[in-house]
């Protein structure tokens, strides 16, 4: 078997947009182990580098971070690797740092494809080797590059005889997860998709490859993270090749554990190029479909997608300013093209479930109800709106993402707590203080209200209340936009109440007035006003509200009336009013149907 042995200085050159198939972070992990007698095998697939234990000793003797075996040993030592998910293998980092006069002098790696969920034994025939015996030294990096391999989901690592190898990383492509129909959209840029980062501006405190992860990861070392700059207008970014060629709709920004540097904002570019790495091409071929939008610290941020429509891209370039930390990347899509016979097997064929079973892998994960139940569904629905006709002229799909404060900033504000004081919006100027002699968090004033009346009007601020019944959509579903309203004198808020039953009270016994059994979801369908001072349906966007989260209008922004989902809501209106039908207190405009109406795709 032929193999290349490579200087560490190429590293960059050779790995950079290869993938850590072995990575514990990728769900990689050991099975077997002939022997661990000083130091355990887990260590190998750890994310950071080994740090120095010198001068520290457990019951065994001196500590390590790595694998280290008794001494002795008359054939070889061996462990047994699943890779986090099934690749093509094209090289290996085998590290001995720290291991110095104890490190192993050589080492080989043999691998197979497994398609049943039993561990392979250390006698399997279907062993090949892919790397034959290497010479390793005390304290340094090999790397190794071999002729890509066919797809292959476990790696044996062989150290002759006997020592200490303190990280192992196995380096490749991932045989992508596609979902069978083009139809079905998912996440184009997950490394189970195949998606790869190609090219990062600056990754000082946490590489970019992270981005693109499963799930929402352990702190801010698992993330994106980069130096703090201090020349005005600096901004950083990092191109993504998806997967695919996708047609895209909605992208989720995640800034977990990012408080006091999450970015003050990004935006999101995409392009379709055959180019592997296209990071020398012009600004103006790359096409804008996230506008520059504020993030928040510690939270998933859901945005839909624009100039999406008609154009498949192959590239997103994520831009953050003027620098700090990202979690994670999320593109949702759909491929441009079907999957073809020739990487239809075993090897390459995964469950789209194996992406939206990982929480936060897929902005779809995100979208299911709360309490994770199913639903109620009523029959009855707003006269203004309706399911979705069939037979009807089809118009633009908004796809209903999880409502954030930043997505919803250009229309109004969101109201909630926050689980930690330093995650609310604009976290410099929002003052939160212990209340109540110590027994609750108040978050002061997230939205004013707001009242443009003229005087002598008569309008008067004042609480109400609605009880909302469900709408006529099921979850999946999509839902027929027919009208819109604005209130052109002041600001409009809704906080949902929640359900009726009092302390003690049994789920059989009666309720007078309040809800037994209260919705814990609603829509919010917002637009624009255009030049015509009508809305501009091309800004119209739809969230999901959980019942934790109030929302308030701003002045002037078109809405949807009250759109409980799956079940009856009630909420506290907090508005000023005249209160006698005058346009002062409300406009509603009828949408024109006639190239159809746009449609909400509710979340499945």
């Amino acid at each position: 078997m032929s193999y290349a042995q490579i200087p560490l200085d190429r590293f960059k050159d050779t790995f950079s947009t290869a993938i850590e198939l072995s990575s514990v972070a990728l769900g990689g992990k050991v099975v077997s182990v002939s022997d661990e007698f000083f130091a355990e095998a887990f260590h190998l697939l750890l994310v950071e580098p080994a740090p120095s234990l010198k001068g520290q000793f457990g019951p065994k003797g001196a500590l390590f971070s790595g694998w280290e075996t008794r001494r002795h040993n008359p054939a070889y030592d061996w462990c047994i690797i699943k890779l986090g998910t099934t690749g093509s293998i094209s090289g290996f980092d085998i590290d001995t740092s720290h291991f110095n006069g104890n490190e192993a002098p050589q080492a080989s790696v043999d691998v197979l494809f497994s398609a049943d969920d039993s561990a392979p034994q250390v006698d399997d025939p279907r062993w090949e080797e892919l790397l034959p015996k290497v010479n390793l030294g005390p304290s340094s990096r090999h790397l190794f590059t071999v002729p890509p391999s066919k797809g292959v989901n476990y790696v044996k690592l062989n150290m002759y005889p006997d020592g200490g190898i303190a990280r192992f990383r196995v380096y490749g492509l991932v045989a992508p997860i596609f979902p069978s129909a083009t139809a079905i959209e998912f996440d184009l840029a997950h490394v189970f998709s195949g998606g790869r980062v190609v090219y990062t501006s600056d990754q000082h405190f946490g590489v970019g490859s992270n981005l693109i992860l499963p799930g929402r990861g352990k702190d801010m070392g698992d993330g994106w993270e980069t130096k703090r700059s201090r020349q005005p207008g600096h901004k950083d970014w990092a191109i993504i090749k998806l997967g695919d060629a996708g047609y895209l709709s909605q992208a989720e920004i995640d800034t977990a554990h990012f408080m006091g540097n999450f970015p003050e904002s990004c935006e999101m570019h995409a392009l379709h190029t055959s180019d592997l790495v296209p990071s020398d091409v012009p600004e103006d071929r790359w096409t804008l479909i996230l506008p520059r939008t504020k993030l928040g610290p510690h939270r998933r941020h859901f945005f839909q997608l624009e100039n999406v429509a008609h154009a498949a891209y192959t590239h997103v370039k994520i831009t953050i300013y003027p620098d700090g930390g990202i979690k994670r990347v999320r593109v949702l899509g759909r491929r441009a093209a079907s999957i073809s016979a020739a990487n239809g097997d075993a090897q390459a064929a995964h469950p789209i479930d194996a992406i939206e079973a990982d929480v936060g892998s897929g902005a779809t994960s995100a979208h299911h109800h709360p309490d994770g139940t199913p639903y109620a569904f009523s029959a009855s629905s707003p006269s203004a709106s309706a399911s979705l006709d069939s037979a009807s002229v089809r118009g633009a799909v908004i796809p209903a993402v999880p409502l954030t404060p930043e997505a919803f900033a250009p229309f109004g504000k969101v109201v909630q707590a926050y689980a930690d004081p330093n995650g609310v919006p604009n976290p410099r100027t929002t003052r939160v203080t212990g209340a109540n002699q110590g027994t609750a968090t108040k978050f002061h004033k997230l939205a004013l209200l707001e009242s443009s009346y003229p005087a002598g009007s008569g309008a008067s601020a004042g609480l109400s209340v609605y009880r909302c019944k469900a709408i006529d959509v099921l979850p999946g579903g999509e839902w027929e936009v027919k009208l819109l309203e604005r209130h052109p004198c002041t600001n409009q808020a809704f906080i949902p109440m929640g359900g009726g039953r009092g302390l003690g009270e049994s789920e059989s016994a009666d309720v007078d007035n309040g809800l037994a059994d209260p919705g814990r979801a609603y829509l919010v369908i917002v637009a624009q006003n255009g030049a015509d001072d009508k809305p501009d349906l091309g800004t119209m966007r739809a969230f999901v509200a959980s019942g934790g989260q109030g929302i308030v209008y701003d002045t002037g922004i078109w809405h949807h009336p009250m759109a409980a989902l799956y079940k009856t809501m009630d909420f506290t209106c907090v508005e000023t009013q005249i209160g006698n039908g005058d346009k002062l207190d409300c406009e509603v405009v009828d949408l024109d149907g006639a190239e159809g109406y746009c449609r909400v795709k509710v979340p499945a």
